[in-house]
C-alpha cells in the first residue's frame, strides 16, 4: 500500500499551560501535503470486492417489487416502499423483502445543518482532563445518548451521530483516558537528570524511573473506563442515559450497564470486541496474577520501554494507521481524511506511546464480556446489536453469539459495512438506533425499525435501505434477525454462501 500524499495533523487542543506537546514534523515521512488517499494496494483486487458487494446485493434481493408507498413512523424516519409476498434465502428462513428509503444526514448536498457540537472538558482525576463532546442540550425533554469509541479514536469517530441525532436528543461521547484528548498533561514517570526532573523536554513520557505521586496506580484498562463512564453519567449528564459503543467501547458500554443497571436505559453494540485484555485480573485470578510482574503500571519496566519504542514507531508511523482505516472499512469510497487526521493528531502527544503500552498490557475486565451480557440481561437492560457483516475482526459469527445469548435483543446486519458501521453508513445506523431508542421509550408502542408487526421480530428479515450521499443515491441490506433465529441457521447460512460463489467461480470462464 502506498500513501501518495498527507497532511499533518494539527497540534492538540491546550488544555493546560502545562500540556506541553513535542511537535513530531511528518515532513520527515512525506514532503507533499494534502488529504489521504489509498492508491496502489492492488486495483484489480479492489474491484473484485466492490463486483462481490454488488452480486451479493442483487442476490438477496432479487424479484423485489415496488408497490405502493407509505410514511413509515414520524419525522426523521423516512419512507417504506412496501412488497407483498415473501422470499426464502438460502438457509430456507422466510424473509420479507422490501425497499426502504431513509434519510441522509444532515451536512453536504441536503442543505440541513446538523445540531452544533461543543468540545468540552471535565476534570475527573489528578492531572487528567477528560475530552467529551455534546451536542442538542436544547432538547431538555429527549433522552440522553452517550457514545463510546473503539480503541485508537475518540469522541471525533462520533461526529456524524452527534450533528443528526442532536437534533432530537442530547448526545454526548467521551474520550476514554488514555486516548483522544483525554491524555495527562504532565508526565507520569519524568526523567530525572542531575537531580532535575526533564517535564515534557523528552520526545516521549512515562519512560523515566519513578512514578509521581498521583500517577502510582494509574493502569489504562476496563476496570478504569468504566469507572470514568459511571462517574461522567453521575457527575457531567445527571441522569440514566442510553449508551451506545463501538469495538472495545462496545466492551466498556456492557460491561459499565452490568455493574449500574439503575444508570442506563439501554444499550447498542456496534461490532463490539467480545474479549480485551490478555493478562489475568489481580481480583479474579489474584494467584495467576502474581506470575506476571508487571500490568500496565508506570514507570514502564526497561523491556517494555524498549519494545514499546520498536512497536510504537511502526504503528504510529501515517502509512500503518492508513492501512488499518483501509483494512477495516469496507467501502472504500468513504471518506476518512477526518479521521485519519484526528488519529494522527493523538499519536504526537508526548504521553501516547506509554499509555499504548499500559493499554496492551493491562489486566483483563472483572467481568468477563458473556458474565457482562447475562448480567444486563437478568437486569433487564434493553440491548440492541447492530454490526457490520464485513468486518474483518469482529465477524458476524460474534455477534450472533451474543443474539443467542440474548435471543429478545433486535440484531441488524449491515451490508456492506465494516468495523465502524457507525462512521461508514452513519445514515443506517442513525436511523436504526434513532428508531430503537423510540421503541424503549414507548415500552413497544412504537415497533422497531424495518418491522412493521409483532410477527416479523420473531422472524428474519431483508430489507434494501437506501440514502442520499453527495448527491447521489447509495444502498445496503440490512437484516433483521428475530428471536427464532440460531447460532446454527447462521453457520447453515454461511456455508451455503460460500457453496454457492465456489459454483459461480467455478463455472466462471
Amino acid at each position: 500500500m502506498e500513501i501518495l500524499s498527507y497532511g499533518p495533523a494539527p497540534c492538540c487542543q491546550v488544555v493546560d499551560s502545562k500540556w506541553k506537546l513535542v511537535d513530531k514534523s511528518l515532513n520527515s515521512r512525506q514532503s507533499k501535503r494534502g488529504s489521504v488517499r489509498f492508491y496502489n494496494i492492488g486495483q484489480s483486487f479492489l474491484e473484485n470486492k466492490v463486483q462481490q458487494r454488488d452480486f451479493r446485493s442483487l442476490n438477496a434481493l432479487e424479484g423485489s417489487k415496488r408497490v405502493d408507498c407509505r410514511i413509515y413512523s414520524e419525522s426523521y424516519d423516512g419512507y417504506v416502499i412496501g412488497r407483498e409476498g415473501n422470499v426464502t434465502n438460502i438457509s430456507g428462513i422466510e424473509e420479507h423483502a422490501a425497499n426502504v428509503v431513509i434519510p441522509g444526514i444532515p451536512g453536504g448536498s441536503n442543505g440541513e445543518s446538523g445540531a452544533p457540537i461543543s468540545s468540552c472538558f471535565w476534570e475527573w482525576k489528578p492531572k487528567f482532563n477528560v475530552h467529551y463532546e455534546k451536542g442538542g442540550c436544547e432538547n431538555v425533554d429527549s433522552p440522553h445518548v452517550l457514545f463510546l469509541p473503539g480503541f485508537g479514536v475518540g469522541s471525533f469517530h462520533y461526529e456524524k451521530q452527534l450533528k443528526d441525532l442532536g437534533r432530537d436528543n442530547r448526545v454526548w461521547a467521551l474520550d476514554f483516558l488514555g486516548q483522544g484528548l483525554s491524555l495527562p498533561f504532565e508526565d507520569p514517570a519524568p526523567h530525572y537528570r542531575e537531580g532535575v526532573v526533564s517535564n515534557g523536554d523528552d520526545s516521549s513520557w512515562g519512560f523515566g524511573d519513578e512514578t509521581e505521586p498521583w500517577a502510582t496506580k494509574l493502569v489504562y484498562s476496563i476496570d478504569l473506563w468504566q469507572d470514568q463512564v459511571r462517574y461522567f453519567v453521575e457527575e457531567v449528564i445527571g441522569e440514566p442515559v442510553y449508551v451506545v459503543g463501538n469495538s472495545l467501547g462496545g466492551y466498556v458500554a456492557l460491561y459499565f450497564a452490568a455493574l449500574n443497571p439503575h444508570l442506563v436505559k439501554g444499550v447498542t453494540l456496534l461490532n463490539a470486541t467480545p474479549f480485551w485484555g490478555f493478562l489475568p485480573n489481580p481480583i479474579k485470578n489474584p494467584g495467576l496474577a502474581k506470575l506476571f510482574p508487571w500490568a500496565g503500571t508506570f514507570p514502564l519496566p526497561a523491556k517494555i520501554r524498549r519494545l514499546t519504542e520498536l512497536v510504537w514507531e511502526k504503528i504510529s508511523d501515517p502509512a500503518s494507521i492508513a492501512k488499518v482505516l483501509n483494512q477495516v472499512y469496507a467501502d472504500y469510497s468513504t471518506n476518512v481524511d477526518s479521521v485519519f487526521s484526528r488519529i494522527i493528531e493523538t499519536t504526537r502527544h508526548p504521553a501516547a506511546a506509554a499509555a499504548f503500552a499500559s493499554i496492551m498490557c493491562a489486566p483483563q475486565a472483572e467481568l468477563s464480556f458473556s458474565d457482562a451480557l447475562s448480567r444486563c440481561r437478568k437486569s433487564n437492560v434493553p440491548i440492541c446489536l447492530m454490526y457490520g457483516k464485513e468486518d474483518p475482526w469482529v465477524k458476524p459469527l460474534w455477534g450472533l453469539q451474543v443474539k443467542r445469548q440474548v435471543p429478545e435483543a433486535p440484531y441488524y446486519q449491515i451490508s456492506p459495512a465494516g468495523h465502524c458501521p457507525h462512521d461508514e453508513v452513519p445514515e443506517v445506523i442513525n436511523f436504526l438506533l434513532r428508531g430503537w431508542i423510540r421503541n424503549v421509550e414507548s415500552q413497544g408502542s412504537i415497533s422497531l425499525p424495518l418491522l412493521d408487526d409483532f410477527d416479523s421480530m420473531n422472524q428474519a428479515n431483508a430489507k434494501e435501505v437506501e440514502f442520499m450521499r453527495e448527491g447521489s443515491r447509495k444502498s445496503v441490506v440490512v437484516r433483521f434477525f428475530g428471536s427464532r433465529f440460531s447460532l446454527w441457521d447462521s453457520i447453515r447460512s454461511y456455508i451455503n454462501t460460500r457453496y454457492k460463489f465456489s459454483n459461480l467461480e467455478a463455472k466462471s470462464p
